[in-house]
Parts: C-alpha cells; structure tokens; sequence
C-alpha cells in the first residue's frame, strides 16, 4: 500500500471517527423510532388501526380487537408494556410539566443534548400575574420543548399537569403548585395554560395535557392526618362554588385531554372509585374529551391503606367501572386479570377505559408512524433553552413579582444613591430554590445576589446557614454589613424544606430566627432597608408591616431561574411591579381556630370561613394586594344598568321549581343572552410607566345568599404615564352573577348585584326575570 493511499485511508477514518459521533448524536435527537406503525415494517403499516386516513374511533376499535386481554391489562398502568407482535412500543405515561418540563416523573430524563429546560416561576407565583395571555404562552414554549424531548427520546407526550387544587389552607405545603385561592382565577389558569400545552388543532394535540388532583385535595400531612387516610367531608355547596370550579374549567374551556382523581376520600368514597365524580361529572356533564388517571398508587392504597374493598380485585374492579382508564402504579396490571375472572368487570369495562388512552395517543400522532414527518416532528435541541424561552422566564418572574409594602417611597433604589447594597439572608444567592418543587433542572440560574451585583457593589452576608435559621452567630456579620452600605436587601422566607409535597407548614410565621435577623439588620441599616420574600404560602410579617425600618416589602414566590434578575429589576425600578396576591396572607391567629381537615369554606359558628370570598377578619394582605411605582385612577366608561334574564322556552318546567327565593337555575336560564361587555378607563395619573391589574368583583343581592364579593374578571393593561386605556371586561350572568345553594344548584339571584372594580369604584346591575317563557 502506498503512503499516499494510506495517508488518505488515514484521513477517511480520522473525518469517520469524528462525524460517526455527530451522526449517531443526530439520529438519537433527530429521529426517534416510531412508537407504532413504523413504515419500514411490513407486518403492521398495513393494519387498520394504522391508518391516519381513517377516524380515530375506527382504529381504536381495530386495535382492541386484536389485542389479548393480557395485552390490555399491562396497558391499564402507567409503564405501558409494549406489544412487539403488534410492532407497538412500551410508552410511560407519567411526565410532568407544571412550570417547565420536569424529570420527577420517569417519563423524562435529562442528559446528553438535553441537558437541561427551560424553568419558569412556579404556578403561585405566574398566577400573580393574572395575565392569561401569559399563562398561554408559557404553555406553549414547554410544550415546544417537551416535543423536542420527545422527539429526542427522553421524553413522554402526557404531561400530569397542571394542579389546580384551590389554596384553601394557608398551610399547605403543595398550594405554591397552584394558581391560588379564588376559583374563577384557578379556572381561567387552567383553560389557559392547558390551552398553551395542548396547542390543539382541531382534534390533535402537541402534547397531552392532565388537570389534578380531583377533587378537594388539599391536605398532605398535618397534625397526623396525611392525604393516604383522609375523609375529605365536603358540601355540596362548596364542591359547586369551589372546589370543582378550576376542573369544570379545564375540561369545558381548556378542552384537557386528561383528569387525575385523588388520594382523599370525599365523603366517604375514594375520588378514584367514585362513579358520580368521576363518569357522572367527569365525563358526563363536562364532557370529557380524554382520560382519568389515578394519583400515582392512590388504587393500591384505596385498598391497601383505607381497606375499601375486601378484596384487590374489587378494588379493581371498582375503578374500572367508576370511569378511571388508567392506574399510575401497578395495581391494575395485577389485579384485574382475577376481577375479569371472578365476573367483577367485564372485558367490554377494560375496553372502554382502553379506549379512552388509545385515542389519546392517537390524537397525539403516536399511531402514524414516523415521528419526523409528523407535526412538530423537527423540534429538536436547537428548540430548548432558546433566548427567546429565557427572556419569557424573566418576563413571566417580573410580572409576578408583587410589592407588598413601599413606604415613602423608598424603592425603587437608585444607582446614584445606593452604590453599594448589603444583600443579606438565607435566600439571597440561592438558585434551585427560586424553581420550587415539580420542577426539572434549569437552563442556567441568576440569583439575587447575582441579580443585584449588576446594578450596584454588593456585600454579601447570609445571615443564616439555612432557612431554618435555628442559630443567631452570623446576625453580627449581617449588621455589620447594613451599617456599610447605602441600602440594605434581606432575601428572606420558605424552601421545600419548609413547604412542599407531603409537608404542610405547621404555623404562619417566619422558621426559626429570621424574624429577628429581619428586626436587627434593619436597625443597624445606614441606608433603606428592603425585605424580599420567597415563598409558595402566605406569611405572617406583621412585625415587618409595622416596622418604620423595614422600608419596603416585595414576594417573589418562587420565581424560577430568572428571578434574582426580576427581583433586581423591580428593586432598582427597570420593572413596575404590577402582580397581585393571588392568596390571602392571614395572621397567625388564625391557623389556631382552623383545623387543616374542616373543608367548609363558610363562617360557622366561631369557625372564621376561608378565603376572601368567606373570611372577614384581619388579614396581613388581602387577596389581590399589589402596589405600583406609579398611581392609576379607574373609571366607568359603558355599562348596563339593568338586564333582562330570559327563561329557556324549550324546557318544561314550573315557575316554583325555576324560581327559589327570587333566584333562576342557571340550566333554565338562556344563557345566551346574559353575557354584556363593561367598558373600563385606566389612567396613569403617575410619572412612571406601569402595568395595572384590574380586578372584578361582584356581589350578589342581599338576602339569603352570602353577601360576599367574589371575582368575576380580570386583565392586566399597560399604561403609559400621563395617557389612558380602554378596558372591556364581558360579564356573563350564568357564569359571574350566579350563586350555588345550599344543594349545590346555581342559581342566578334577581334583584340589584353590584360589580366593585377596585376598591372605591362600584356599579349596580339589576337583573330582573322575564317569565313569559316558561311553559306550565
């Protein structure tokens, strides 16, 4: 062999040595096998149910037909086993993405060419925002990455999220996961988001989205009560007015793909074997277009645990026929062959709930083959962690950041006047703590302190080893700092060591010694002294509220790997803060008089009620507290004054079963024609531009009905300093005039409802019957 031939042969394995890795790098990302349907397999492309021409109902029905009830059985639980005689793959159905695709599940691992996505704020924190239109889009992008991951191989197409349990309990250790106290809000976040998730056109979905966890879930482990044992005893009132709200939502408007049923039992029964939940309302009434999963092994401990049935077939079997298609845990996949045997469920009962997770893959594209030249099929690593999703999470973090407290004026800080900033407390340089919990691992963090450091010299004490703060030897350290510098950050508050899944809080207040941090490092300050909270539950910082020296207070939640950016931003006035408290933020008494396990949301007795739709003692902040650097003025552009509510002439019915103390069934109501637009002014009367938050209220006619407002509508506007925006709010009578009696009918009350917008701009309405229609 010459030299030359060798030198090239040398040259050929070099360039073959370094492109080989590339290539099969690319294929992995690029170009995963088909789940089902491959082309290149002779045996299955010319199967029926592998035919994307025809309906989906057809191909289900096909494939059923062919599979073994033992096939069908392994397919009941989340790791789906794979059928290769079928040429179809095993699929896990548990992935999760409540603000960012996460790895807590199995579905997804990071690695490789994925190392890492996009983290946004958590829910409570986004949900502050209340902007739909964000909730949207942040939907959308993880969804553009989850794809990408999939397509990539580390990732699902069903995504157990979002939670839209309602924060009933300040303590709850899982409410930072959700949008908050208020109903309607928790409702208008789900549509929202799942809609950015799901991107739906037509009938098929980017990915699949799953509201959770219904219903009345929001107790994990508390005075010695944990969500495996608890009885969640519940109204029929407040199951109507509040805790199905969010999840009628999510299925009705936000069309989701999928429901999870709980751990708890509601009156008695477990969710998850509950025919009158979960196939009654559930499917039934709200029409869903989807599955229903189990709460990961909440089947096994139906049985195991609460001891519902006798025997695990039964248990089994008593899902099955509630309405519940799959089981996150093995339960199924092992007890359902006996209950099939033992005449418990029938193989049509295995059918129906197949049925229900087929076509949900089969919307999803799982069933046409190769995934490249699918929708969606060239998202890839290019797609993840763009600086376009990066500037989202920062975006999303400043606009629900909220600032609580802003005395004289004190923030924003200036450049010119505060050069050096003393950042102090357990809170101020950390970075897997600003994501949460369900989160995934971020694309790169910006702390606080990093945050800060770009607009001034800092000097950095934390103040605490930890959140805990059990110990006071670094506050002399701390002090020391404050007396240096021209302003003074405490970054202060909770972490999941505090607040997470299957940890509620015992108490309101700050742990441990913080407090008194707070109180020390504020006297010894030279210059403003500034308390930034994070936390997904509401504390007590009264003693901050009422301290001259504590200047200014802002709560960042939890506000995703962006945040120390945001919260620099807002604290050096590059951002107005416009967020809202999605939450009441109670005193400390008030956890003494409310056991976490009492679920009525009204005042009784010396029970107080929950949140700021029933609850009217002292509160820290009230639900939707939230100042800005600049001053607005509301006022009433257009509305009605009175409006006519038809009866639906189609129905027979009586004028005494239609009316109940001057109040109309909102199903004998035409809905139709009860929806009016309010027109509302917003003025910038200050010298800074600024976002304000409008909120909605209304409140019913007096009588019987709770005199309590309750928010009907919101929206977030842009407003520049010195001009004016017009706002249209539409109310809708059924949906935002209505009230739930104590049966659980809504009912729209007659009489004079007044819409509060803000807290000094008010507007009646009344709404009068027009009988003529009902036929007797």
């Amino acid at each position: 062999m010459s030299k030359k031939i060798s030198l090239n042969l040398f040259k050929l394995l070099l360039i073959t040595q370094i492109l080989f890795p590339c290539l099969v790098s690319i294929s992995l990302v690029e170009s995963r096998a088909p789940f089902a349907c491959d082309p290149r397999d002779g045996l299955t492309r010319s199967l029926r149910f592998c035919r994307a021409n025809l309906p989906i109902h057809v191909r289900v029905s096909d494939l059923l037909g062919r599979l073994t009830l033992q096939e069908k059985i392994r397919l009941l639980v989340n790791n789906a086993a794979a059928v290769p005689r079928l040429g179809i793959q095993g699929y896990e159905w548990w992935s999760e993405a409540l603000h960012g695709v996460s790895n807590v599940g199995p579905g997804v691992k990071f690695g490789g060419a994925f190392p890492g996505a996009t983290s946004f704020p958590q829910v409570i924190t986004t949900a502050a925002s209340f902007n739909q239109s964000l909730w949207e889009q942040i939907g959308r992008v993880v969804s553009d990455e989850a794809r990408a991951m999939y397509n990539g191989g580390i990732a699902g197409l069903t995504y157990w999220s979002p939670n839209v349990n309602i924060f009933r309990d300040p303590r709850w250790g899982r409410g930072q996961e959700t949008p908050g106290e208020d109903p309607v809000l928790a409702g208008k976040y789900a549509a929202s988001y799942v809609r950015g998730l799901q991107s739906a056109t037509g009938n098929r979905l980017k990915v699949a989205a799953c509201c959770k966890h219904y219903t009345a879930y929001d107790l994990d482990n508390w005075n010695g009560v944990d969500r495996y044992h608890f009885n969640a005893r519940v109204s029929k009132q407040d199951l109507a007015d509040t805790y199905d709200v969010p999840f009628k939502a999510c299925v009705v408007e936000g069309k989701v793909a999928s429901v999870m049923c709980s751990y708890n039992q509601v009156n008695g029964k477990p969710t998850c074997a509950d025919p009158d939940l979960l196939k009654g309302t559930i499917r039934g009434q709200w029409g869903l277009n989807g599955y229903i999963v189990s709460d990961c092994d909440s089947v096994g401990v139906m049985y195991d645990t609460q001891h519902f049935t006798a025997t695990p077939e039964e248990s089994a079997a008593a899902t099955i026929k509630a309405g519940l298609d799959l089981d996150c845990g093995p339960f199924l996949a092992i007890h359902t062959d006996l209950a099939v045997r033992r005449g418990l469920l029938s193989v049509a009962d295995v059918d129906m709930a197949l049925a229900n997770t087929i076509t949900v893959q089969m919307r999803l594209g799982m069933f046409d083959g190769e995934p490249s030249a699918q929708p969606y099929g060239n998202l890839g690593p290019r797609d993840v962690c763009t600086p376009a999703h990066k500037q989202l999470a920062l975006e999303a973090a400043r606009q629900g950041i909220v600032l609580l407290k802003n005395s004289m004026s004190s923030l924003p800080l200036s450049t010119s006047r505060h050069r050096t900033v003393a950042v102090i407390g357990p809170n101020s340089d950390v970075t897997v703590t600003m994501i949460g919990n369900y989160a995934g691992v971020a694309c790169g963090y910006t702390s606080p302190l990093q945050g800060i450091s770009r607009y001034a010299k800092t000097i950095h004490q934390a103040g605490c080893s930890d959140v805990a703060c059990n110990a006071n030897n670094l506050f002399g350290a701390a002090e020391a700092a404050a007396r240096q510098a021209d302003a003074t950050v405490l970054v202060m508050g909770l972490d999941q060591s505090i607040e997470a899944e299957f940890r509620d809080r015992a108490g309101l207040l700050l742990p441990g010694r913080q407090q008194e941090l707070v109180s020390r490092v504020a006297r010894a300050s030279r210059g403003p002294t500034v308390l930034v909270l994070m936390s997904g539950g509401p504390i007590d910082v009264s003693f901050a509220k009422n301290d001259p020296r504590v200047r200014a207070i802002i709560w960042a939640g939890y506000p995703g790997q962006a945040g120390g950016a945001a919260i620099a931003d807002v604290l050096f006035g590059t951002t107005n803060p416009g967020g809202k408290l999605p939450m009441t933020w109670y005193p400390q008494s008030y956890v003494a008089k409310v056991p976490m396990t009492t679920m009525g949301m009204r005042p009784s007795g010396g029970y107080p009620g929950r949140t700021y739709r029933f609850y009217k003692g002292p509160v820290v902040y009230p639900f939707g507290h939230g100042m800005s650097y600049t001053s607005f003025k509301q006022s009433l552009a257009q509305a009605p004054n009175k409006l006519q509510v038809l009866l639906d002439t189609s129905l027979y019915t009586t004028k005494n079963t239609t009316l109940s103390s001057n109040a109309i069934r909102v199903k004998h109501a035409n809905c139709d024609s009860l929806s009016f637009p309010l027109h509302i002014d917003v003025e910038n009367t200050g010298s800074m531009d600024g976002t304000h938050t409008l909120l909605l209220f209304s409140t019913p006619p007096a009588g019987k009905w709770t005199p309590n407002k309750q928010l009907v509508g919101f929206h977030r506007v842009h407003v520049a300093a010195g001009s004016k925006q017009q706002v249209k709010i539409n109310i809708h009578a059924c949906k935002h005039l209505s009230v739930v009696d104590e049966f659980g009918i809504r009912r729209i009350p007659m009489g004079a409802h007044t819409l509060h917008i803000g807290d000094d701009l008010k507007q009646s309405i009344s709404l009068q019957a027009n009988l003529e229609g009902i036929k007797t």
